[in-house]
């Protein structure tokens, strides 16, 4: 019952193969949610405080450039962020079109942002345009103990978030740098699950960590400096 609720709760719910959606084949290191194996590993997981927040805000970015901007939305929804109206709910609440403004445009503006993405520079600058604290880990700056240590311990606590800046093939995926948030990680099998923002292409993944490190240590070409992760928090 608790794994179908966890299902639920991401719209992901286990459906014949004949009506899920077509996303792209895993490669055998990784984990899907949808399978057994992964949703018992998200119950068992020692660090998941972050899946239930970031699983209600769960959202697909809606072009191929703005995984850093879904995965921005995302945090500051679960963070409870105050965010302007969305006409299209009469509501307060953060899309990935009422998320820009001056202070977002000051740091890359959005017509750069729909033709190459954000660099992980970029991605917290936006992150950080609202109130709230970031840090930011260079992959080729932290040990993999380090990577692990910081995330984990994140997870592990309320009112912050991890979102990760990687190479998809390096972890055996399609095919350049990509971001998403990260939602639980499971110490016995030493696995971070990352919720994929591009939803029509992967279901969520777990993925062991020292992958997941490498994959961050590997060089942006637009910055020229590594990817890597931003420690989101909630301002004190």
């Amino acid at each position: 019952m608790v794994l179908s609720s966890l299902a639920l709760l991401l719209g992901i719910a286990v459906a014949p193969a004949s009506i899920k959606a077509q996303t792209l084949p895993l490669d055998e290191s990784l984990t899907s949610l949808l399978s057994p194996e992964g949703q018992q590993l998200l119950q068992e997981s020692e660090a998941q405080t972050d899946y239930v927040p970031l699983a209600s805000q769960f959202v697909t970015q809606q072009n191929q450039a703005f995984c850093g901007i879904a995965s921005t939305v995302m945090i500051l929804n679960a963070l409870g962020i105050p965010a302007p109206e969305a006409p299209e709910w009469e509501r307060q609440y953060f899309t990935q079109e009422n998320i820009f403004n001056p202070a977002t445009e000051a740091v890359i503006e959005r017509s750069l942002i729909e033709r190459q993405g954000l660099t992980l520079a970029e991605l917290a600058g936006i992150i950080s345009s609202y109130p709230v604290t970031v840090e930011v880990l260079y992959g080729a700056e932290v040990t993999l103990d380090e990577f692990r240590q910081a995330i984990a311990t994140n997870l592990a606590e309320g009112d912050n978030f991890v979102v990760v800046n990687y190479l998809r093939r390096a972890i055996g995926q399609e095919t350049g740098g990509h971001i998403s948030p990260i939602a639980a990680y499971d110490a016995d099998t030493d696995r971070f699950l990352i919720l994929d923002v591009s939803r029509y292409k992967y279901p969520p993944v777990w993925v062991e960590a020292e992958a997941l490190w490498q994959a961050t240590d590997t060089i942006d070409s637009v910055s020229e400096r590594s990817r890597g992760v931003v420690l989101v928090s909630a301002l004190e």
